[in-house]
């Protein structure tokens, strides 16, 4: 890409683990950007890329994922994963941050700003699983997840990753072939049974950064009653459907997602 906004990759020691992020941008008010269960950083700088025309984005490889620490000696549950996010804005000395979290990304804003909203001047929470204890199952499987990570473990190029991500542009593709082998099967396994075991509804009515709910309208993952429901839990909560998007709402509707947030942000 020409013209890239892509500053570097590096390396922190934040709340007791090695936490890698890549930088874009470099102007702005800072934003920290929190991938889903199965991304990758790298994945997301098309996106960052976008995000860096206004902001200083730190997009976060979080535990179990890219090339920050994983291992089964390591927690992949909200809290630990909220911790780190606390750690990395600490370490980097982020002050008034937007906090973008895409679907586990989300969960994990989330729970960071019940947890501590020190130096969070905005949360804009991306299709956010809405499972939970008695709660309608997460549309998606967890054998897509597991039976990718397998083939990109074993080496897998752009076609054969078709088979799971059919709408994706050849470059998404790629990318996604060449990272996703990085994605750690147990921290898949672990956080997926987690979104069902976790509960993100009772952290709902303690945010006190402005927030933003995106919907994905073809995404199925969060439906109108799920709407009303955090809507009565968080009466403050600003709503944006991106149309024609599923639920990797950048990769089908790039221009949708940045409206989105820039509206946001501008009101904010």
């Amino acid at each position: 890409m020409t013209d890239s906004r892509f500053l570097y990759g590096a390396h922190v020691h934040a709340n007791g683990i090695r936490q890698h992020y890549l930088r874009y941008g470099g102007q702005g008010a800072p934003l920290v950007l929190v991938p889903g269960i199965t991304s990758p950083a790298v994945t997301w700088g098309f996106v960052a890329e976008r995000l860096a025309a206004t902001h200083d984005v730190y997009v976060l490889d979080v535990r179990g994922r890219g090339l920050s620490e994983t291992g089964p000696d390591l927690d992949y549950d909200l809290d630990s994963y909220a911790d780190d996010v606390r750690g990395l804005i600490d370490v980097l000395g982020l002050e008034g941050c937007v906090v973008l979290g895409h679907s586990m990304g989300a969960r994990i804003a989330i729970r960071l700003a019940r947890r501590d909203a020190r130096g969070i001047g905005a949360l804009v929470l991306v299709d956010p699983p809405v499972s939970g204890p008695g709660r309608r199952a997460y549309p998606a499987k967890l054998e897509w997840y597991v039976d990718s990570i397998r083939a990109a473990r074993r080496g897998m190029d752009s076609e054969a990753m078709r088979r799971f991500c059919p709408t994706w542009t050849e470059e998404q593709l790629r990318l996604r072939a060449e990272w996703l082998h990085t994605c750690d099967e147990l921290a898949t396994r672990v956080t997926f049974e987690k979104f069902h075991t976790e509960d993100i509804h009772q952290d709902l009515p303690h945010l006190t950064p402005p927030a933003l709910l995106m919907v994905a309208t073809r995404g199925g993952v969060i439906l109108p009653e799920d709407e009303e429901e955090i809507r009565t839990l968080l009466p403050t909560i600003r709503l944006a459907h991106v149309p024609d998007a599923g639920h990797m709402i950048p990769w089908d509707n790039l221009d949708g997602f940045c409206a989105a947030v820039d509206g946001f942000l501008a009101a904010s």
